[in-house]
């Protein structure tokens, strides 16, 4: 009997103890506020799915959103674009060609082992091995070698003085990888170990990359965000109705989209204008486009004005392969000669290069990016003024990335982005043996102007040699170059401490969900 009744005053002092505990406690349903210790997950709408994971085998734009959060570099920009330490610490330069950087201490792969200098070692010589085919190896081509200190020292020397190598060491792919991963798993594709404020969780194929949080991050207090998930809508109407309904907090859309969007109560449009520039390239080993008359003639035919106004609603400046938000590297390309639109020129053209009735073309371009199919569609109508009478082929995102990497296309439109410094722009795309050159393109002149240009420390005299190597682009025309659009991104409410930038459009380290 005793028993019994210290049963029931336990039962008893548990109903008070829950009772009061619920009095005070609200709900995020009942009361409008979040709880104090609710997960913070950023859903994000990613409009292509990852063409692979591998930082420095990828470089889809759908893929750096993804591992530029889980993997990091020795350097990075900040939001005024000045090169400060990432991983680096600190760095010295005791002459032209030596570079030596002092690692942050204590910093932990994913998979908890601490990284060190033999990783940072490993991963540019992972970069310059022909067999990873990295399409940033001619970023570093001028490396003569890289040597361990010790543990947290690293030492850089190049071959030949290089004006671009601390600004490329900021590139998302130049980053450090973990060599017991790479072994383990033979690439980086399908996975990713590294040392940012983001975990790789688990890829759901044409559905979502879920990130983690990285308890161990090496900075304090950060990330804020406990879980990020990239869910794959390659519709624009689906992350425009997802988006509303708050079935996802952060999307990019297009012009028209964010003023329809600009609307609503519960979301804001961060506009920022891009670093990008759209492009219409040209395999120049396949006729008729061998002849850089036939590539003028397109682009005398071409109303880059119109491209602007109908496919960017206008938020789009003309651009060439410099774009114009780079400031003063950025030739003002509406005062050359193959901008102006001269449909008579453009026949000449055609007709000395033993055209003069035109011929057929195709333009492969992505299905899923609404922009370039509407441009392939502007190009349709503008060529045919000439005589030349251009199919338009649509094609998926994974054999988009395949015949633009293997060469397959005889034009291909699409989108680049220029850089952070003119030599990417440049030497990058089209220097002989530049790392993203999949047009066959050539040229001894240009080749020589750009590397001048690489190795020449004077900014002045950079910029002299760069506006002269774009006057030679925009005269052989591997390229045209067409316009350089506003970017939006449209963010619920709820989503605080987010500020995009041209370098940088998804910074989402200091985000919080309120």
């Amino acid at each position: 009997m005793k028993k019994f009744w210290v049963l029931v005053l336990l039962s008893c002092i548990a109903i008070f103890t829950v009772a009061c505990s619920g009095k005070d406690t609200k709900t995020e349903g009942e009361a409008g506020e979040k709880k104090p210790n609710a997960e913070q997950t950023l859903k994000i709408a990613n409009d292509q799915e990852p063409a692979g994971l591998d930082p420095h085998k990828t470089p889809a734009a759908s893929s750096v959103r993804i591992y530029s959060q889980v993997y990091e570099g020795l350097l990075t920009f900040d939001k005024d674009m000045k090169i400060v330490g990432q991983l680096a610490e600190k760095w010295e330069q005791p002459d032209d060609l030596t570079y030596v950087f002092n690692l942050v201490k204590g910093v932990k792969f994913h998979n908890g082992r601490e990284m060190t200098a033999e990783d940072v070692k490993y991963s540019f010589e992972r970069i310059l091995d022909e067999k990873t085919a990295s399409h940033i190896k001619s970023y570093f081509a001028n490396i003569d070698s890289v040597e361990t200190v010790d543990p947290t020292t690293v030492k850089f020397t190049l071959a030949k003085p290089d004006a671009t190598f601390l600004a490329n060491l900021t590139h998302s792919s130049a980053v450090v990888v973990a060599k017991e991963v790479v072994e383990e798993k033979g690439d980086l594709q399908q996975t990713a170990v590294g040392t940012g404020p983001f975990k790789f969780e688990k890829w759901v194929p044409d559905n979502s990359v879920t990130l983690t949080k990285n308890p161990d991050y090496y900075i304090k207090d950060t990330p804020k965000l406990d879980k990020v998930v990239y869910y794959t809508m390659k519709e624009e109407s689906a992350r425009l109705s997802a988006i509303r309904t708050g079935e996802i907090d952060f999307t990019t859309v297009s012009a028209k989209s964010a003023e329809l969007l600009g609307k609503s109560k519960d979301l804001t449009i961060k506009p920022y204008q891009s670093l990008e520039y759209s492009y219409v390239g040209f395999n120049v080993n396949n006729k008729p486009l061998n002849d850089e008359k036939v590539r003028q003639a397109l682009s005398l035919a071409t109303d880059r004005q119109s491209i602007a106004d109908i496919v960017w609603n206008g938020d789009a400046v003309i651009s060439g392969p410099v774009a114009p938000s780079m400031s003063d590297w950025a030739i003002d390309v509406t005062k050359e000669e193959f901008y102006q639109k001269d449909q008579d020129k453009a026949k000449t053209l055609l007709a000395e290069a033993g055209y003069p009735d035109g011929f057929e073309i195709v333009i492969t371009t992505a299905s899923t990016y609404p922009d370039m199919v509407d441009t392939a569609q502007l190009l349709q109508q503008q060529w045919k003024e000439i005589g030349v009478k251009a199919t338009i082929k649509q094609i998926e995102w994974g054999d988009y990335i395949d015949t633009w990497s293997n060469k397959k296309a005889d034009i291909l439109i699409g989108r680049n982005g220029s850089g952070t410094d003119p030599d990417r722009a440049l030497n990058y795309f089209f220097h002989s043996t530049g790392s993203a050159n999949v047009w066959n393109f050539a040229d001894k002149n240009f080749d020589s102007i750009v590397e001048k240009g690489k190795q020449t420390i004077d900014t002045e005299e950079r910029k002299q040699l760069y506006t002269q190597a774009q006057k030679e682009l925009l005269n052989l025309s591997p390229n045209l170059f067409l316009v350089s659009p506003m970017n939006f991104v449209a963010v619920r409410n709820n989503v605080e401490g987010f500020t995009p930038y041209p370098h940088n459009a998804q910074n989402i380290i200091g985000v919080s969900i309120k």
